[in-house]
């Protein structure tokens, strides 16, 4: 109580004083413990005591005070270069906050009853308009828009980004929530069950050798010739052997394997790229190799997804039979087949087994009540703006934000080891950047679209005219595998293991070692958020694909299959698979083993000519029309929804005197104590000529 207390000090000084003593607390008190287990249960413990203690609502008055700290701000923008010094007391708030969202938001099993009962408590509090009539996550996206807009330029971006993304986690839900939300909504709508779980479906699968390109084929035989290289005994992949088994170009793997390990890219020579056995990169435990055969009962063999039908597609395929066999067409019913043959009978009956009607058609068919989600056009920007910051490339940006105002020292390093320990320090700063900001546009979309199609397609189309397609594409357009196997970490210095051991001495060698990690989750984990924003931008809309590939997203995503990561490799296939029809003959040619993965492990629609431009919608119609139409339907959803909470600017005037005299006012509780110098001020020592109002209203 009296570190409560102290918080509301005026000083300064005294105030961070005591925030470090709670953030002390809210660590673990590591100076007394002497193991890491030690550390995170008096961590757990202290934390779930000061949420009790009310210490949440004590920081969040702080930050917001912070947040509006005008003079603060306009020496930041003042200054040529911000540095740590600029944001210590944000940055002590933003660090306890973090510690207590994550810790409480994450269930253990031997949580007390009352632990329980606060995180349900906490998570309410987090997602309620409690502060100053807005959640907490508008709030931290505020100081988001804030710091892009060059406003308050010494906000620790990274500490912001991590507390935001982990609030939306805490309060809407992860994956596994959002899969639960989308069967009730399914059952809700009185759909069908969804035919399997995606999640646990991309988790059991394998990941594939990657395909060889037409270049490296060349250097392969240039470098046979050469006698350049000694060919090394192949050791197959314990996690392909299922399904070399059926795999037609099986003897074409032997080739890749040895391939990646002589890539020049790689920057590893003369030994195997550690990557090349993707056992390694599957999450443990690994999932069993063999499974009952009921389990994929219902699916076809070999495939691991149930095969999918649009009804749009079942009306396309109606229109153009009867079109070839009666002569005329019936719009869009799908149940009349008079006078078509037994054979399309069969093929109608086939496609409605297989018929997959999702909620966000159900949405667009048949408009519900919604809430307004509390995402801004603005957010969206401004986080694309940090992506574009925190994106490794191989030119200096001199006119973007400063991203490392927060990672920065007063004072320069002198020394090499301590420019070398910044170095990795900053790299380690953008991947986590990029990490938040990937996971943060994903979990919103996924959400967004989950509630509503039409909340998800105006966030999409602001990222897509954002450049957002070419800002992924260009991340993607680096040495992947040298992005994904970076060792900017340093063990020895990570919490708590750097306050309860002994602090070995650095060297030189130890910071270029790094850690004994043969990859970097947190690197992966961004590819794998990035690819699955670009599908769900692009799917199916025909005109953002043409994007893809305009900007010649097929060997940028070719060279992403050599991560041998199963997940990873799924949404790479299947933004080539979206792009195929339109890259040409020569291309699907030379690209057959790309083709085939494809046709392996991406899910199928039954009469979707992915492989070839025989589609209608293949053809090169007018794809700013789609757009349009999109952005026409957007508009109408908006001003059906949303009209009601527009500015009161621009809100219609009520002229009618006696519907006005009509209306009932809400008045707050305790306007009769002051309502007499309300009167005073607002009505008699107004001039007002009643009469000649009264006049014009005649």
């Amino acid at each position: 109580m009296r570190l409560l207390d102290a918080l509301e000090v005026t000083d300064r000084d005294k105030r961070l004083k005591v925030a470090r003593a709670i953030l002390y607390l809210a660590q673990g008190v590591f100076d007394e413990c002497d193991m890491d287990a030690d550390v995170i249960h008096w961590s757990r413990h202290n934390v779930f005591l000061l949420y009790d203690m009310g210490i949440f609502t004590a920081l969040l008055e702080l930050l917001s005070m912070e947040i509006d700290n005008n003079q603060a701000c306009s020496s930041a923008v003042r200054k040529p270069a911000i540095s740590l010094a600029d944001s210590t007391e944000l940055r002590v708030l933003l660090s306890i906050m973090y510690l207590m969202v994550e810790t409480i938001r994450l269930q253990t099993e031997d949580d007390r009853p009352e632990w329980r009962a606060a995180r349900e408590a906490f998570k309410t509090e987090l997602g309620s308009p409690l502060y100053n009539g807005e959640p907490f996550a508008l709030l931290l996206f505020t100081m988001v828009t804030k710091f892009c807009s060059m406003n308050a330029p010494h906000f620790p971006m990274k500490k912001v980004l991590l507390l935001l993304w982990k609030t939306i986690l805490f309060t809407m839900g992860g994956f596994e929530e959002l899969q639960e939300m989308k069967v009730r909504g399914r059952e809700r709508l009185s759909l069908p069950p969804l035919p399997e779980d995606s999640i646990k479906v991309v988790r059991s699968m394998r990941a594939a050798s990657p395909p060889a390109s037409a270049m490296e084929l060349i250097e392969q035989q240039q470098q046979a010739k050469r006698g350049r290289r000694s060919r090394r005994p192949l050791v197959k992949q314990d996690s392909l052997d299922t399904y070399n088994e059926r795999d037609p170009f099986k003897n074409d793997d032997a080739r890749d394997e040895e391939e990646d390990g002589e890539e020049a890219d790689s920057g590893i020579e003369g030994e195997v790229d550690p990557l090349d056995r993707d056992v390694i990169i599957q999450p443990p435990p690994p999932p069993p190799p063999l499974r009952p055969p009921t389990e994929r009962a219902s699916l076809p063999k070999g495939l691991p997804w149930a095969p999918k039908v649009r009804e749009k597609d079942i009306e396309h395929f109606l229109e153009t039979s009867r079109n070839k066999f009666i002569g005329f067409t019936l719009g869009n019913d799908t149940e009349t087949l008079v006078g078509l043959p037994r054979p399309i009978h069969e093929s109608v009956k086939t496609l409605k087994q297989h018929k997959y009607v999702s909620i966000a058609e159900m949405q667009i068919k048949r408009e519900g009540e919604l809430q307004q989600c509390p995402m801004t056009l603005v957010s969206d920007i401004a986080l694309l703006k940090l992506l574009l910051a925190a994106a490794p490339t191989s030119k200096a940006k001199t006119d973007s934000i400063n991203i490392l105002a927060d990672v920065l020292p007063e004072e320069m390093p002198i020394t090499v080891l301590q420019s070398m320990k910044l170095g990795i320090d900053v790299n380690r700063h953008k991947e986590i950047i990029v990490k938040a900001i990937s996971a943060l546009l994903l979990l919103l979309l996924k959400h967004l679209k989950l509630n509503h199609i039409y909340q998800f397609e105006i966030v999409s189309q602001h990222l897509v005219f954002a450049n957002c397609i070419p800002l992924i594409l260009k991340f993607f357009n680096q040495n992947i595998m040298s992005y994904i196997s970076a060792k900017n970490s340093i063990c020895v210095l990570d919490f708590p293991h750097c306050v309860v051991h002994e602090m070995p001495e650095l060297t030189a060698e130890s910071l270029e070692a790094g850690d004994s990690n043969q990859f970097c989750w947190r690197n992966l984990f961004s590819c794998i958020n990035l690819l699955r924003i670009l599908n769900k931008l692009t799917k199916w809309k025909h005109s953002r694909t043409m994007m893809l590939v305009v900007f010649k997203s097929a060997p940028i995503l070719k060279r992403a299959l050599k991560v041998k990561q199963a997940m990873m490799q799924l949404y790479v296939l299947k933004l080539l698979k979206i792009q195929t029809k339109y890259l040409g003959r020569q291309w699907r040619k030379s690209n057959m083993k790309t083709m085939s993965a494809i046709y392996q492990k991406v899910r199928h629609r039954l009469n979707d000519d992915w492989a070839y431009g025989n589609d209608i919608d293949a053809r090169p119609w007018d794809f700013q029309a789609e757009e349009c139409a999109l952005r026409e339907s957007i508009e109408k959803f908006n001003s059906r929804r949303y009209d009601k909470n527009q500015n009161g600017e621009f809100a219609p005037v009520d002229n009618c005197l006696q519907s006005v005299l009509g209306q009932r006012v809400e008045l707050p509780e305790d306007f009769h104590y002051s309502y007499e110098m309300w009167l005073e001020r607002e009505v008699f020592s107004q001039p007002i000529q009643w009469e000649g109002l009264l006049q014009q209203a005649q």
